[in-house]
């Protein structure tokens, strides 16, 4: 009882904050003011894994202007980083969320009393929040967490065997791989593949190998595809400065606990359809790796960790392979709500 009293008090005084001049942008910028149609809280405020020296991230949706919609002017978001703010526009978020991006469809998932301004338009979004899930999610949402492993520093990234590091190295190609479709020449399922195998080379027990077959494809898209895997093997192989400096402001912890926050994310999504986004049943187990439980001596991750990862990559693929969604979200449902909302807006009905 206590604690709840304590998050409503912390709710208004955030309401509050947005109130004053410092947030001043949300009412007099050109894009925003009644365009607004949702603010929500983002980061650990949205979690329920902030701490006392938690920043205040500011999420929220703008409708785009009649003049965007006509002359198709590419206003897509506004960022005000002394605030931590970022509100997107309509017809982007769309896009955001019908590919299940992680840092977006979370905003769709918080709770009630986070929502610090909601117009009926934002009712709407949140109302058809279902179309937009898919399968989609096993992969953006792997991919961010794959992302989040390899901010971790090389050195603990080591304690798991080398050919367990192969294993996280193709998870997270083939994460990036599953968008080769969208952005890429049409090809084959089957042209591409990537397997791990017992290694030749004298440093390795296993590494990533890979069978292609590709005709008539062109040059720059392979070029461009073969970067980003490249890209992906570069970013496991080198000692970064971020993650020095990550270690050095005990933020290392706080990327393990994101690592494990996007797979439990994606977990409600694929077994029951549900964006959650406040960890309410994690908290526990979220706030022990946050506050280092899963550190050594050396503030570095420990093998249980790493245990704890493997466990939960395990999981995303059973609940691949079970899940009741879709391949890819309800198109057809979310254009009409878009042409909806587009055509309420050019009428002069919003």
């Amino acid at each position: 009882m206590q604690e709840r009293k304590e998050r409503q008090m912390k709710i208004a005084e955030i309401k509050k904050l947005i109130s004053s001049s410092e947030y001043d942008f949300l009412r007099t910028n050109e894009h925003l003011g009644k365009n607004i149609i949702l603010l929500t809280l983002g980061g650990s405020h949205a979690y329920g894994t902030n701490i006392e020296t938690s920043d205040v991230d500011i999420r929220g949706c703008a409708l785009n202007s009649k003049a965007d919609i006509l002359t198709n002017q590419n206003f897509e978001q506004f960022v005000n980083e002394e605030t931590d703010t970022t509100i997107y526009a309509f017809n982007k978020l769309i896009s955001l969320i019908s590919n299940v991006n992680p840092n977006t469809i979370e905003i769709l998932g918080c709770k009630p009393e986070h929502y610090l301004y909601l117009s009926p338009i934002g009712q709407e979004l949140l109302d058809n929040k279902h179309l937009f899930l898919s399968k989609k999610c096993v992969y953006s949402f792997g991919g961010y967490a794959n992302s989040q492993l390899r901010r971790l520093d090389n050195k603990a990234v080591r304690l798991v065997s080398q050919s367990e590091r192969e294993v996280h190295i193709r998870n997270s190609i083939e994460n990036a791989a599953y968008t080769f479709r969208d952005k890429y020449f049409t090809f084959d399922e089957d042209a591409i593949n990537l397997y791990i195998d017992k290694s030749e080379q004298e440093e390795y027990d296993t590494e990533i190998f890979m069978d292609i077959s590709l005709h008539h494809y062109p040059l720059r898209d392979y070029s461009n595809m073969w970067s980003e895997m490249n890209n992906i093997v570069k970013e496991y192989s080198k000692l970064g400065k971020r993650n020095s400096h990550a270690i050095e402001h005990g933020k290392l912890a706080k990327h393990m606990m994101h690592l494990v926050r996007l797979y439990l994310m994606c977990f409600d999504i694929l077994n029951d359809g549900e964006i959650i986004t406040y960890r309410e049943k994690d908290h526990d187990f979220l706030m022990d790796i946050r506050n280092g439980k899963y550190l050594d001596e050396n503030r570095q991750p420990t093998a249980e960790f790493f245990d704890i990862v493997k466990d939960l990559e395990d999981r995303l693929e059973r609940a691949k392979n079970t899940t009741e969604l879709p391949d890819h979200p309800d198109y057809k449902k979310i254009n009409e709500f878009v042409a909806s909302v587009n055509e309420r807006i050019v009428r002069g009905e919003i």
